[in-house]
């Protein structure tokens, strides 16, 4: 008899688990998949082309219902988990439900920060993180709505781009000194805010959100240093946080994602956890990619199979904006390292590559990406490039040959 596995969540990661299980343990166990969301599984990335017009919300689906159905899972979406009884081994759902289990993964992503400001609670507030976020989005859009997004990482340029190809009339603003601070250095930043503003988006640095004005609704937004944009509608994409609300009230231990160890398990031995819920080895990645390796580790440890999660070389692989955007590894290489920089100004291509030891250690690329999974695969299998050193930055295609 098959054993009853229950997935919470219905994200990337979850989706991305099941394929995994289905090539490991097809039939061991019986799989079901609960999300609160309304809909199939589908591409979070790809919610600012739906935005902007590119895609549409249909083909950003990542597999037909045909597809769980012929894996043997059984699906319950738009129906929330509220709670998990480890005592009985069952997950009661909002709809009264309860789902019985005898392994469960929690995949239940992550949510949204809303700014703890004077008005983040008025009509006109919104956030940008799921589908349901991007239906009430592309309404502001067709109503040519003045549209004040909050937060430059890569949420808040994604919400701004979309919003803006859609029709809106945008200002981004950023606390920080440079957008996406975390993935691009200066030079790669300031390129990327060129490129942004040339897109039509205005684009405030060391931006300080002190309040949203309005009373009845958003009329725009004060910042601290007493600048006032008018909008009448703001979106908040400032970050977000691991969703371990249902895990800690079951009694799963969370620091700020759910701890899990080298297989995915959490303090519980039948409980596991994986995605942007998790904390491995004390951090959450908040990408897809450690996602999806994580999903093979469980996947192989759960059909029986010696795995472990060693952490991910963090990376962002992405057209931000409409601007290919690459960063991977150590890019500031601060200390002990070398820099090979490449910078076109004029074709809005920046390249810089860090070097140690006679090893890649990160690089950051904008506007020409096509050699990023190279540089990748160089930083994470930590090859050595003396043979390649000179070539290199102008691409595998010229660096190769030598190589060989």
């Amino acid at each position: 008899m098959s054993e009853p596995l229950v997935i919470i969540g219905n994200g990337m990661a979850a989706a991305r688990f099941v394929e995994e299980m289905a090539k490991r343990a097809l039939g061991r166990y019986a799989i079901a998949v609960i999300g609160d969301e309304p809909r199939l599984a589908y591409n979070r990335v790809l919610l600012s082309s739906v935005l902007a017009g590119e895609t549409t919300s249909q083909e950003i689906e990542l597999r037909s219902a045909s597809w769980w159905r012929d894996r043997g899972v059984t699906l319950t979406y738009g129906c929330a988990a509220n709670s998990i009884d480890l005592n009985d081994r069952t997950i009661h759902l909002a709809n009264g439900a309860a789902v019985p289990f005898s392994k469960v993964v929690i995949a239940t992503g992550s949510t949204a920060i809303r700014l703890n400001v004077p008005g983040a609670d008025l009509p006109g507030v919104h956030t940008f993180r799921d589908s349901r976020d991007v239906d009430l989005l592309l309404k502001l859009a067709r109503e040519k709505k003045r549209v004040v997004v909050v937060g430059g990482g890569l949420l808040g340029l994604e919400a701004a781009y979309g919003l803006a190809k859609a029709g809106s009339k945008v200002t981004l603003l950023h606390l920080m000194d440079r957008l996406m601070e975390r993935q691009l250095d200066a030079p790669a930043a300031a390129l990327l805010k060129r490129l942004v503003e040339n897109k039509g988006i205005e684009v405030l640095l060391g931006a300080n959100t002190k309040q949203i004005l309005g009373e009845d609704t958003t009329q725009g937004v004060e910042l601290s240093d007493g600048r006032m944009i008018a909008a009448d509608a703001v979106v908040f994409a400032a970050g977000i946080r691991p969703n371990v609300a249902l895990a800690k009230n079951a009694g799963v231990p969370v620091n700020r994602g759910i701890v899990v160890d080298d297989q995915l398990r959490t303090g519980h031995a039948d409980v596991f956890a994986l995605g942007e819920c998790a904390e491995h080895r004390g951090t959450c990645y908040g990408l897809v990619e450690p996602a999806y390796e994580q999903a093979r580790v469980l996947a192989d440890h759960l059909a029986g199979r010696p795995a472990q999660y060693d952490g991910s070389v963090v990376s962002t692989n992405l057209k931000v904006s409409g601007v290919s955007v690459f960063s991977a590894g150590d890019f500031l290489g601060e200390t002990d390292t070398d820099t090979l920089v490449f910078n076109d100004e004029r074709r809005g291509t920046y390249k810089k590559l860090v070097v140690a030891d006679g090893r890649l250690k990160g690089a950051v690329l904008v506007g020409d990406t096509q050699d990023a999974l190279w540089y990748l695969e160089l930083i994470r299998t930590t090859a050595s490039i003396e043979a390649i050193r000179g070539d290199m930055m102008f691409g595998r295609a010229l660096a190769q040959p030598k190589a060989a």
